[in-house]
């Protein structure tokens, strides 16, 4: 790490060379930017001197016909002063009433006409950043990373207008260089590109585009000259907020900490700082996140945590920088295997994990920021940088008892740290990065150290090289190291998880040890890719050590494992008579454990067509023949795991029309019975106007199983699951979901969101099993095999594996469920002005569950809405000054 750390720092300040490929004759080397003589006014009214000469139109199609001339014109003109560049393009159109301008909030996607320009002030052939307009007007900006990824999370404060004439459109940008990064020179030369979308045509059209068979975006940018006399400015803007929060919920007769009823009020602020021309520091003291759309339900019956998707917009907001493993390449296929995350935000702020007891028990819903800072940027010309740290206080329940009130710390102060390193060089074909995350806890009540970890430690190398001259293949890699230290409590419990199983009987790779107080492991990856051409090769090998652990501010779902696959696709590019796009891919895939066991095995063929009509088809099928598992007792034996097939079939109607759908069937089956499922759904989504869209997407999944597990129990006479016998039932599982979406947008500064979710989950448990042999296939069917017993009695169900035998019986409960939620929201966001919101927020939030498993969805949902719900109301204003 030391090592790749002083290379990097020590060419950090080498200077790239543009290489750009041979020009087409019809496409310009250069575009050139003019000075102004006059202001502009940003309206979308092409009507000031500068817009009047000469401008760039030589665009070609990239879709739907590669390499044809537009079916419509287009100019783009660059001018600039000493705050900022100034971009204006006139779209024309021979039919200017089939223009589509659908209004969509910022960023999000919208079936419209729209105009983009993309900016490599670096110089660095592959990074920048890109602005948008819509026809509607709707804002769209991000940046760009890794030659032709995008990443749209990065809001920029910048302003741009659009006007529909009997021309066409036009669309008029003004990007302060405030949102820019580019380094001192008296003559700037920066990459840039513009590109077109004709909505009704599905039409692209590219001043550079890639084509399909290649790759690469950025380092195709032909250079922007001109711009002469500029100083990269002073970057400093500072968001304060304000927020009220009102919480209106069911409340438990005599509780002291809540009546019903809860007001509560913030303040805070967001701040970016510039540190010289290449380096931004973002910082936020006391972050509010009460805008964030909720949650989804669930129920999880596996031994995986679930991951929920990062959407604070601190944490969003450039979390590219700190991706790991994935660079330099434009595929990254994996097939059964569980790519580690050394950073996984929602670590911060997270559920208290301790515990409280009392009559009555007010529990934080997570843990407070206090702060948190970001610093992000460049050194020197190609080496990216990123350092994020977090505080996050101490958390304590109140509790009452017999009318004392006392609390419980429940959440020790912890910090959080994690820096990113990657250097970039010979214009992008190869690259070194360095990752390091640590996170450190300080404890008042000693029995939060058996809950989590005192401190742990993660460091992590990756970098790619092309392996031929063009870059068509290319090689990557990363491996990272571990360290997490506590308690011999909490090492313990973290070996006994479900990331690790130390405690299986039957390991010959680990071992457990209660006494040890830290953990430690490894894990790398490298794949090989061909990225240019109709023909693409994508094949990779990577190993996760025992003790390899990462969930403290990342994320690692399982550990103890080799995997491995080998995938090879063609691509038919060339429209014909019936297909716009085909492809079809197989892949070979096999993982082992550190034994040698052969823990998974599979065979796929998977592929897509997009029709002349762009709707779509996709399918996979797989097949597996039977290994080994062990997973499935949960730190127990393994079990053989049957052959098992599934395949997937999903259409997309032309996303273009004012009502479109997609809908889907999947279906998974193992051998005997013992696995099985179907899930079927669709999405349908229809805009009765420019400015409303609503969608419902409902799901339905099917499941049954001989193997849900429902736990291990102490038995001498087990001799063959070494002295254990490890229970499994029978389970008739069906879910039912939607997401429903009703979005009205009134301007591109003004819209309404309604959100909803309806969750329903029952399952029915039936007979009992047991795992006969470690290793085996066989179980015992209690109350069918022999003289086993399995008895219920007031939906309490006992088994015995040999009656009036020497074994003992064990009374597994009753494990029939039945959960329905209904979970929304509502915001209204107003953008008064540029950088600084105004949101009402609306959260609801209502549940029901009972004993019983029996799928009655006209019941449940009945009983779902004469349950009280939990309302949450809140405002949120935030003010952006630049001084």
């Amino acid at each position: 790490m030391l090592t790749a750390l002083a290379l990097l720092a020590a060419l950090a300040d080498t200077q790239s060379v543009r290489r750009h490929p041979v020009p087409d004759p019809n496409v310009p080397l250069t575009v050139r930017a003019v000075r102004l003589a006059a202001p502009i006014h940003v309206d979308g009214v092409l009507d000031e001197a500068s817009w009047q000469g000469p401008g760039m139109d030589r665009f070609t199609q990239r879709e739907p016909s590669e390499g044809a001339e537009p079916t419509e014109r287009t100019v783009v003109w660059v001018a600039y002063d000493d705050e900022a560049l100034y971009v204006a393009a006139r779209m024309y159109d021979a039919h200017p009433d089939s223009v589509r301008a659908v209004l969509a909030r910022r960023d999000r996607w919208a079936e419209a006409d729209r105009f983009n320009v993309w900016i490599d002030s670096y110089n660095d052939d592959r990074s920048g950043f890109f602005f948008g307009l819509n026809a509607a007007g709707t804002q769209y900006d991000g940046v760009m990373y890794n030659d032709e990824w995008d990443d749209d999370s990065w809001d920029g404060v910048w302003t741009g207008a659009v006007r529909r004439d009997a021309e066409g459109w036009t669309a008029e940008f003004r990007i302060p260089y405030s949102e820019l990064r580019f380094r001192p020179s008296a003559a700037q030369v920066w990459g840039i590109n513009f590109n077109r979308f004709i909505d009704r045509k599905n039409e692209r059209d590219y001043l550079v585009f890639t084509p399909r068979n290649g790759s690469g975006y950025v380092s195709r940018f032909p250079d922007l000259v001109g711009l002469e006399g500029l100083t990269p400015p002073r970057r400093l803007a500072v968001t304060p907020y304000v927020t009220t929060r009102q919480h209106l919920a069911p409340s438990a007769a005599g509780d002291p900490f809540f009546d019903g009823s809860k007001l509560d009020a913030a303040v805070g602020a967001d701040l970016k700082v510039g540190l010289g021309s290449n380096l931004t520091v973002d910082a936020t003291v006391n972050p509010d996140f009460g805008q964030v759309e909720v949650d989804p339900a669930f129920v999880n019956l596996g031994d995986a945590e679930h991951v929920f998707q990062e959407k604070r917009p601190f944490f969003v907001e450039g979390s590219s920088t700190f991706d790991f493993g994935f660079g330099g390449a434009n595929n990254f296929w994996s097939f059964n295997w569980s790519n580690p995350s050394f950073f996984y935000s929602r670590r911060i702020g997270r559920s208290p994990r301790g515990g409280a007891a009392g009559d009555f028990v007010e529990m934080p819903e997570g843990t407070r920021i206090l702060g948190a800072a970001k610093l992000t940027g460049k050194l020197g010309s190609n080496a990216n940088l990123g350092v994020l740290t977090a505080l996050t206080r101490r958390e304590y329940a109140q509790t009452s008892t017999g009318g004392a009130r006392g609390r419980t710390e429940v959440e020790p102060l912890a910090s959080y740290t994690v820096a990113r390193l990657q250097r970039e060089f010979h214009g992008g074909r190869q690259g070194l990065g360095v990752i390091a995350t640590f996170a450190a806890r300080d404890y008042n009540d000693a029995a939060l150290r058996d809950v989590t970890n005192s401190r742990s430690l993660a460091l992590g190398v990756d970098g790619w090289t092309a392996l031929d001259h063009d870059g068509t293949w290319m090689l990557t890699g990363w491996t990272g190291l571990t360290d997490i230290h506590g308690t011999a409590d909490r090492i313990a419990a973290v070996q006994r998880g479900s990331v690790h199983y130390f405690q299986r009987p039957d390991a010959s790779e680990v071992s457990y040890d209660p006494t040890r107080t830290s953990l430690s492991g490894w894990a790398a990856r490298m794949a090989v890719n061909k990225q240019k051409g109709n023909w693409k090769f994508n094949s990779a090998v990577g190993a996760i050590a025992p003790g390899f652990d990462q969930n403290d501010l990342g994320l690692s779902m399982r550990s103890d494992l080799v995997n491995m696959h080998v995938a090879l696709g063609y691509g038919w590019r060339t429209p014909t008579s019936w297909y716009q796009e085909l492809r079809t891919d197989a892949a070979s895939f096999r993982t082992y454990d550190f034994a040698g066991d052969r823990t998974t095995e599979g065979y796929i063929e998977m592929g897509y067509v997009v029709f002349k009509n762009y709707s779509s088809l996709n399918w996979n099928a797989g097949y597996s023949p039977e290994v080994m598992n062990d997973r499935l007792t949960r730190g127990g034996p393994q079990l053989r795991y049957p052959s098992n097939h599934n395949w997937n079939l999903s259409y997309d109607s032309d996303t273009r029309k004012r009502l479109s759908f997609s809908t889907y069937v999947s279906r998974s089956a193992a051998a005997r019975d013992l696995d099985a499922s179907w899930n079927t759904g669709m999405s349908l989504e229809y805009r009765p106007s420019t400015s409303t869209t609503l969608s419902v997407g409902p799901d339905y999944t099917h499941y049954t199983t001989s193997l849900q597990y429902l736990g291990s129990y102490a038995d001498g006479t087990a001799t063959e699951t070494y002295g254990a016998r490890y229970l499994f039932g029978d389970l008739v599982q069906n879910t039912l979901a939607a997401n429903i979406r009703l979005n009205w947008i009134f301007t591109p500064k003004l819209s309404l969101e309604l959100f909803a979710q309806p969750f329903l989950s029952s399952g029915e448990f039936g007979r009992v099993h047991a795992l006969t042999r470690a290793g085996g296939r066989d179980f015992l069917t209690y109350g069918a095999d022999g003289a086993s017993t399995q008895t219920e009695s007031g939906g309490e169900i006992t088994v015995d594996a040999d009656g009036a035998g020497a074994a003992p019986s064990y009374a597994v409960g009753n494990p029939d469920f039945t959960f329905a939620s209904l979970r929304g929201d509502a915001v209204l966001r107003w953008e008064y002005m540029p950088g600084g919101t105004i949101y009402f927020v609306w959260t609801q939030d209502r549940a029901y569950d009972e004993a019983t498993g029996t799928f009655r969805a006209g019941d449940s949902f009945k009983n779902l809405f004469q349950q009280q719900a939990s309302n949450i109301f809140a405002v949120k204003a935030t003010y952006y000054w630049r001084p």
